[in-house]
């Protein structure tokens, strides 16, 4: 055991990339000292080498090749002359090799000990150890022996469901709840394999799976003087996959007595290794009693919503631990002050089972206005989104004296969030975070799962006002082009020099066309739409952002366009739209059906039919791991599997075939 180094340092390694690299840099500047980013051939440009002081490449795009390669990391901080490396959340942040890789080289590792990492880390070593701490823990198998025997006698000694759990990591990765004996092997096989692929272990756990559950964690932090506090509760409850989509403090759940209890749970757990540095306590509750599932030894996603409530700034704590400075508050100097709030932004696209998205970002647009609002990104305009990362773009959080207030809050700087070139998700976090079952804390983890076509559900009728802002975006696009000119004709929608003149636009969504006039010249300007005109004035207040007086009323518009794709944003919500020009080479593209293709780059992990099986409409063919996720391709309707055209373990690109199905006669 090598013992722990604490000293004062001036710089700081980053270990890590995206929003948590942003976010220790954002406090480490801060606090006077000199920031040291690390980063990957994929990263070059990205937003944390441009916030650091210094930036050392570290490796190819590859995670394994770069962020999770211990060495290079180290021989950045050497070459750059850092004291300390912080690791920030995923990647190496539990990793007990890594922690005590730093420790040999004379590095302080901003977190705990690789004996702690070790003793918590383990989901089946900490239970252990939690059960002789008298920790309350959920019944379940947490053996060394992992054979299909053991492991399939184990959860039917349980009884089902079950969950079955990957002993290393976390994020809902090698994750699987089985409810029935005969899906128990194969959810034992994906599950491995996941969990192989992204933690390098494919040991697994088996627990009993709580009916109704919700996901309760505590915030701790030690010093190694001895000191350990709490910062009350999480509520993560609302999940997808395993994986947290929404978080909030304090929990909405919890009374104060029961608060009380699970914080002194909590600490307990904590100082059952005698913890130093940040950390998480995770329970699963069923309303009423809460149970231990695990310890996150790093500093968590959602930690902003904890810094909130109590106005601790978590990673100015963690570098002051690892100073070897004495905490600055004792526990009952911790107040908790109103509800906070956050939501995690994602290029995933909710109408294709949250298929990641990658590509460049074309336009990044965050609320401004809104009292209480917090945002860590860690993209802006222009950056690309690579495959090889985890997909989060950013964190919106939101904070007020009420919980009503906070979900208010956060649903309008959602609906004035605008990130284009990619899909994201946060017109789905939007309805998601002011659903009335969401407002009344009627949840549980599998809340999402059943709500999901509700929360879908494209966007609704397109009305006259989003036709407008349609041409609006276009008129404003071409302003932009011809902004050389001491004033634009256009910035009135109304001149013209000899007569009065029209101009026809048309536009298309899904089966739907619908032909706009805007009438112009020789006076006021109008749209017509149908049988209906309506006065119509516009003023380019930015680019992509109009002021739209129709009919009389203004409202300021979004109004994007890509080529021939517009996507506008009105008081109704967000519309995508395609602009038929019948001079712009309009053309569109199509896909033969038959062909199964990768959505993204990939890795073949699993072949689940086989050449001349006949397939039903949306069987399972195979599987590609995107971003760390496994992603299952099916068919697209009823027929023949015609042909398989890759194999397990093949890297595939973007737009790759990977089968061919003969449809059903």
């Amino acid at each position: 055991m090598t013992k722990a180094i604490y000293r004062r340092f001036r710089t700081l390694l980053i270990a890590n990339r995206g929003e948590i690299a942003c976010r220790v840099i954002r406090t480490a500047r801060a606090m006077g000292l000199r920031t040291v980013a690390v980063y990957s051939e994929a990263d070059a440009h990205a937003l944390h080498v441009a916030e650091a002081d210094e930036a050392v490449l570290i490796g190819p795009s590859r995670a394994a090749d770069s962020y999770l390669n211990i060495g290079r990391i180290l021989a950045a901080a050497k070459t750059s002359g850092a004291e300390a490396i912080h690791p920030g959340y995923g990647f190496l942040s539990e990793s007990a090799e890594f922690a005590q890789a730093c420790a040999d080289a004379g590095l302080i590792f901003v977190g705990p000990t690789a004996d702690m990492i070790t003793a918590m880390g383990s989901k089946s070593g900490s239970k252990a150890l939690m059960e002789k701490a008298g920790v309350p823990l959920v019944p379940g198998y947490h053996g060394d022996a992992q054979d299909d025997a053991t492991l399939s006698t184990a959860a039917n000694k349980i009884g089902f469901p079950v969950l079955v759990k990957a002993s290393a990591g976390g994020g809902g990765r090698g994750m699987r709840v089985v409810r029935a004996a005969d899906e128990l092997a194969p959810a034992i096989v994906s599950a491995k394999r996941e969990a192989k692929a992204a933690f390098g272990d494919d040991r697994m756990l088996i627990e009993k799976y709580v009916d109704n559950p919700r996901h309760i964690e505590v915030q701790v932090i030690g010093d190694s003087h001895g000191n350990l506090l709490s910062l009350f509760e999480r509520e993560c409850t609302l999940q997808r996959r395993h994986q947290k989509v929404i978080e909030e403090a304090p929990s909405p759940t919890l009374n104060e007595t029961q608060r009380e209890a699970v914080c002194a749970a909590a600490r307990k757990a904590a100082s059952a290794v005698s913890y130093v540095g940040a950390g998480t306590i995770e329970f699963v509750s069923d309303g009423k009693d809460v149970f231990f599932i695990e310890m996150n030894t790093r500093l968590q996603v959602e930690h902003p919503v904890t810094e909130l409530i109590t106005g601790v700034d978590l990673v100015e704590w963690q570098l002051r631990v690892a100073f070897g400075e004495a905490l600055p508050l004792t526990q009952d100097q911790i107040k908790l002050n109103g509800h906070a709030i956050e939501a995690r932004v994602y290029a995933e696209n909710p109408d294709k089972n949250f298929m990641p998205s990658v590509g460049r970002i074309t336009a990044w647009r965050m609320a401004s206005d809104i009292g209480g609002l917090r945002i860590d990104a860690g993209y802006r305009a222009g950056d690309m989104v690579s495959p090889n990362y985890d997909a989060m773009l950013a964190k919106i959080i939101t904070w007020a004296p009420t919980r009503a207030t906070a979900i208010d809050a956060l649903g309008r700087a959602l609906d004035e969030t605008d990130i284009r070139g990619i899909v994201t998700n946060t017109a789905f976090l939007s309805k998601l975070v002011t659903h009335p079952d969401v407002r009344a804390n009627e949840i549980n983890t599998g809340f999402i799962e059943r709500e999901l076509n509700a929360l879908t559900t494209s966007d609704g009728s397109v009305s006259d006002l989003e036709l407008s802002a349609a041409v609006a975006a276009i008129i404003a696009s071409e302003q932009a082009v011809e902004r050389n000119e001491a004033r634009s004709p256009w910035q009135t929608a109304g001149w013209m020099p000899v007569g009065r003149r029209n101009r026809l636009f048309k536009f298309r969504r899904g089966q739907e066309e619908w032909p706009v006039t805007l009438r112009y010249g020789g006076g006021a300007s109008s749209i017509a739409v149908g049988d209906r005109e309506l006065p119509f004035e516009l003023t380019s207040i930015g680019e992509g952002v109009v002021d739209l007086t129709l009919d009389g009323v203004r409202s300021r518009i979004t109004g994007l366009i890509k080529g021939h794709e517009l996507y506008v944003r009105t008081r109704n919500g967000r519309f995508d739209l395609h602009w038929v020009d019948s001079f712009g080479g309009d053309d569109e593209e199509t896909t033969g059906e038959d062909k199964i293709v990768a959505p993204l780059p990939g890795t073949v992990v699993a072949l689940l039919a086989e050449e001349g099986a006949t397939l039903e409409k949306g069987a399972a063919i195979l599987t590609l791991e995107v971003m760390k996720m496994e992603q299952t391709l099916r068919a697209p309707f009823a027929g023949v599997l015609k042909q398989i055209k890759c194999n397990v373990g093949d890297v595939v690109g973007e737009g790759a075939e990977l089968a061919e199905i003969e449809p059903s006669a």
